[in-house]
């Protein structure tokens, strides 16, 4: 898999009946690719997820597990029993969480999900990781190497910021994915990330996939949000 054509929209909303209300805007074939994060599991459970999958939508659980190897792969067996298309464990926690990690996704009863390991968040900043993480060097130098690491581990990809894609292109192979916050339209509010682009500028820096939230779901059209956002991410050249 070298490209996920369909922007995958952050499901950021507070509970069931907003993300209800919201996913039925799109009609009964969208087929989206959504993304569930802390906000909307921890409040609606593994039932929200069982929920979205049986309306023909594709799900990207975003939990970021980071824990002792075992408590890791146990939890990645839950999920993979959920039958999501990808997740999250976070990259610091080390080459064993992460092959625990990939273990626990392959004992599942499903199709394994994909595993993305966590980088350095977007909202994170180079004098953030010198100052508060004791870290060294670039913040592209340091993404890069937990990629490598995460690619040594079994994980498929990462999370990262389009402005390390093509770093982490040249430095893993092709079929390593890319996933990217942090996507804004032109114009458009950044909130609190800091390392943002445009869906446009995100192909070219080689992302495998963008994930965008709030410039879809805070959108007074987002139908429409999405649409221009997805013909942007795959228009070529």
């Amino acid at each position: 898999m070298q490209s996920i054509e369909r922007p995958i929209i952050a499901l950021d909303f507070p509970d069931a009946s907003t993300t209800r209300h919201f996913l039925a805007k799109f009609g009964p074939d969208a087929h989206l690719f959504v993304k569930i994060g802390m906000e909307l599991f921890y409040n609606a459970g593994p039932d929200i997820v069982r929920e979205v999958r049986a309306a023909g939508h594709d799900v990207f659980l975003d939990l970021k597990l980071h824990d002792i190897p075992h408590t890791v792969e146990m939890g990645m067996r839950s999920i993979a029993r959920l039958g999501v298309a990808m997740t999250t464990t976070h990259i610091s926690g080390g080459s064993e969480m992460l092959q625990a990690a990939r273990a626990g996704l392959d004992a599942g009863n499903n199709t394994r999900p994909l595993l993305l390991g966590i980088t350095q968040l977007t909202s994170t900043s180079e004098a953030q990781m010198h100052s508060e993480q004791h870290i060294a060097g670039s913040l592209a130098a340091d993404v890069v190497h937990r990629a490598q690491l995460a690619a040594a581990a079994g994980c498929d990809g990462v999370v990262c910021s389009a402005l390390e894609a093509t770093d982490i292109l040249t430095a893993t192979d092709k079929e390593f994915l890319r996933i990217t916050p942090g996507i804004r339209p032109a114009n458009a509010a950044t909130g609190d990330q800091v390392r943002v682009v445009t869906p446009a500028q995100a192909r070219k820096l080689h992302s495998s996939g963008i994930v965008v939230g709030r410039p879809i779901t805070q959108s007074s059209n987002p139908v429409a949000a999405y649409t221009a956002i997805k013909q942007a991410w795959n228009l070529k050249g």
